[in-house]
């Protein structure tokens, strides 16, 4: 199967209440269509330097930002099909690069067990970019259900949202099961605008009757201040001020 590998666009996130959410599915149902994967349960690992270098540098909000993770549609298996995703963000706009390999292939190769198996312009600004920043170790499972919806027309332009985002930094396997800490207040879900260029007319029109209002969410990002920087504190490994 053929899979999309580069990707450049616009990725505008809102926060929303359930209410929001079922007005907003009943506006775009002219536009708008399911895709054919339904409800999806998307988990990731995110890799990190043993001080948070990545998630930290995002977290300041800079022109230039950048994370690389492991993702699986669905519970994986080790021949299953995973993606080693690099992305970056600059200036608002997000591009996206991403390799398909076997789980036990995918994971050996980020935490430097083997080479990629395929040799390709992707895989080789992977391998720069670990080693770049040195050592990366998986340092977040972080797992969420998703409903993604595609232009009736043939755009590119797409609507996802996300609920039951949870993150845990125990047992970060891609093949276990789901659990975790959630990290959406309770009765939130997340929207997400995909496009190359401007959101159709439609979609501002809709938003603007709803009042709702673009927001700066990072999954990983509140993982890290939700579960990680606290426990980081109480241990004192921040006490000092070193790593910031």
């Amino acid at each position: 199967m053929a899979f999309q590998t580069v990707f450049k666009r616009y990725e505008l996130k809102y926060l929303l209440t359930l209410e929001q959410k079922a007005m907003i599915l009943n506006a775009i149902s002219p536009y708008m269509e399911l895709d054919r994967y339904g409800r999806t349960a998307i988990r990731n690992i995110y890799f990190d330097t043993d001080n948070y270098r990545l998630i930290r540098r995002s977290i300041e909000k800079p022109a230039y930002k950048e994370k690389l993770r492991i993702r699986s549609y669905g519970q994986a298996t080790p021949d299953g099909t995973v993606f080693v995703e690099l992305k970056k963000k600059y200036e608002s706009v997000v591009y996206k690069r991403r390799i398909p390999l076997p789980e036990r292939d995918a994971t050996a190769w980020i935490c430097r067990r083997q080479n990629c198996p395929t040799s390709t312009q992707i895989s080789r600004e992977i391998d720069y970019f670990i080693g770049f920043y040195g050592e990366l170790k998986p340092t977040v499972f972080l797992s969420y259900e998703r409903e993604a919806y595609f232009d009736k027309g043939g755009g590119d332009f797409r609507v996802t949202f996300d609920d039951n985002i949870l993150c845990r930094q125990n047992d970060v396997n891609l093949c276990s099961q789901i659990y975790g800490e959630p990290i959406l207040p309770n009765g939130k879900v997340l929207m997400e605008l995909k496009c190359s260029g401007g959101i159709p007319l439609w979609m501002t029109e809709i938003l603007s009757r709803g009042r709702i209002y673009k927001t700066s969410f990072s999954k990983y990002g509140t993982a890290y201040e939700k579960l990680i920087f606290p426990s980081k504190t109480n241990q004192g490994d921040f006490d000092n001020g070193s790593n910031f």
